[in-house]
């Protein structure tokens, strides 16, 4: 399970739903279901790290503690 926050709402525009990282910028994944936006956003935040690594960005700790 992602340690970082994921925001999941409904875009009626985009007839689809999207996933934001609010502590990663830019990170933000979608998906035709509400499952399907968190699996993929959990994709992003993987792929986001290793991009922010391969760079030599630095990488903010989660907020909030798993399970609080």
């Amino acid at each position: 399970m992602s340690k970082y926050e994921i925001i999941i709402y409904e875009s009626a525009d985009d007839e689809a739903f999207i996933a934001e990282v609010p502590e990663l910028p830019g990170c933000m994944a979608d998906g035709a279901t509400y499952e399907e936006a968190l699996a993929n956003a959990k994709v992003i935040i993987r792929e986001w790290i290793e991009t922010a690594k391969t760079l030599g960005r630095e990488i903010p700790e989660p907020k909030r503690p798993v399970g609080s």
